[in-house]
């Protein structure tokens, strides 16, 4: 059976390129197209689709919130996350959350279509770098660093405060008040134990959690 897809990213360029590309392939009968998650929900309720590839930086709803939103209303919906962000910063917390794989935006295209199918069948898609995470997460004897025990959401703002935003701009993007931008950042600081935003960007250097 010919798969319908919903591509969801917010770069129309990479979003229109990924239509086309998937488009061509026989074994897909429809692709369609979301430029955020509120964009992509609406899409998700108005019709059945097979999979969908889902960017993890969407703006003011990041992609994970749209994935947990998606996985449980749509429990038969295969989920590729696709991303520029390495697999070591976002790739576990994405399978945690119930995506079928996690592919950087540089992979091959037949490996795309791979996951796809793959997910639309709802089995895994692991490349061999998301393996190797798995792994260190099942052997890891001692605790979790800080900065796995941040919520998807404070990720995010550490992120965006890494790359030099102020909290007036993150709350804008994000859609929330500056105070809740505030109170994230007291959260992360604590749970990292920095007291200065040079301290988290050594620390997001050291662990390489910068954005790209």
């Amino acid at each position: 059976m010919a798969l319908k897809l919903l591509i969801v990213d917010d770069h129309m360029i990479i979003r229109r390129g990924l239509a086309q590309l998937l488009g061509q392939d026989p074994r897909v009968a429809k692709v369609d197209e979301a430029q955020d998650g509120p964009s992509a929900l609406r899409l998700l309720r108005g019709a059945r689709y097979d999979a969908m590839v889902l960017d993890v930086a969407l703006g003011e709803r990041d992609g994970l919130d749209v994935l947990k939103t998606a996985r449980a209303e749509f429990p038969g919906l295969g989920v590729v996350m696709l991303s520029v962000y390495p697999e070591s910063q976002f790739a576990v917390r994405a399978l945690r959350a119930g995506a079928h794989a996690y592919l950087n935006k540089g992979c091959q295209p037949e490996e795309l279509m791979d996951a796809l199918l793959k997910a639309a069948a709802g089995s895994p898609y692991v490349t061999p770098a998301v393996a190797e995470l798995l792994a260190r997460n099942v052997r890891r004897d001692g605790p979790q660093a800080p900065h796995e025990l941040l919520s998807n959401r404070e990720f995010q703002v550490l992120q965006l405060l890494v790359a030099g935003k102020s909290v007036s701009a993150i709350a804008e993007q994000l859609a929330l008040s500056a105070n809740t931008i505030s109170t994230y950042r007291a959260r992360i600081f604590e749970k990292l134990g920095v007291r200065t935003l040079v301290e988290l960007v050594d620390y997001a250097n050291r662990h390489q959690l910068g954005a790209r």
